[in-house]
């Protein structure tokens, strides 16, 4: 069964860290409303969907993909390069412990979730403002047992990797070229995102369904002419809090 481990979002969401965005208000109620329709979205396409208690204190701490790296076999708690988030880690820790062992990274390596895009046993990890090459190492280093291949990839202009792009199945990757470098993904088909949505390469596929932000209209009708079913989600006033849709769930398979 596929799983999604999601948390609430913080009361202190508008102190959230920002590193390509310029701070606007967030309504905290309709941040609230929008993860819960982000939720359900995940539970109606047949996802087993646990959800966390917020972290008051922890403003970032709905984003629970950058704090660890989950394998078939292991998960692998990150030591995130934003200094303020760190503290996230040890719920999330509680909690994936159920699923998978755990293994930790170590100072000095720096690595956050959202650089990390699987597509089968290869691991691309995003060399950005957040990873860093010890946090890569110390990755390969966890998973090379269990056979799994990770390939650095320089991040340019966004966050993280999965700023970028985003995997579409079926060895396809939808992506802005602008902001990493498509010579290290070779071999798997590349979708350009519209350039009128720069933004919209961070989106969620479930099965044969990808899950667009309502704000890239052209991105969704794009998809659908090229056979994808697609489900649109307003996610506003997450994104100022530099959300996309990966960033709000751990996804994987549980027996």
């Amino acid at each position: 069964m596929l799983t999604a481990i999601t948390r609430a979002v913080s009361p202190a969401i508008h102190r959230c860290e920002l590193s390509h965005l310029p701070r606007l208000a967030i309504d905290f109620s309709k941040a609230v409303e929008q993860h819960r329709q982000y939720q359900a979205c995940l539970g109606d396409l047949g996802v087993s969907v646990v959800t966390l208690a917020a972290e008051p204190e922890l403003p970032d701490s709905m984003f629970v993909e950058d704090p660890a790296v989950v394998a078939d076999e292991v998960a692998v708690m990150t030591r995130m390069g934003a200094e303020s988030r760190r503290a996230e880690s040890q719920t999330l820790a509680e909690t994936l412990s159920r699923y998978r062992p755990l293994r930790w990274m170590r100072e000095p390596a720096t690595l956050e979730g959202g650089d990390v895009l699987r597509i089968g046993k290869t691991l691309y990890v995003g060399l950005s403002q957040r990873t860093n090459p010890t946090g890569i190492s110390q990755l390969a280093e966890e998973l090379r047992p269990f056979g799994y291949q990770v390939r650095p990839v320089e991040v340019r202009g966004c966050l993280h990797l999965k700023s970028a792009c985003c995997s579409l199945g079926d060895q396809i990757i939808l992506a802005n070229r602008e902001w990493m470098d498509a010579a290290d993904f070779k071999g798997l088909r590349i979708i350009d995102v519209p350039a009128s949505e720069p933004r919209a390469a961070n989106l969620l596929t479930i099965s044969d369904t990808v899950i667009v932000p309502a704000t890239f209209p052209a991105t969704a009708d794009l998809l659908r002419r090229l056979g994808w079913k697609v489900r649109t989600l307003d996610i506003s006033e997450l994104m100022k809090a530099e959300a996309g849709l990966t960033c709000s769930s751990i996804l994987f398979e549980t027996k």
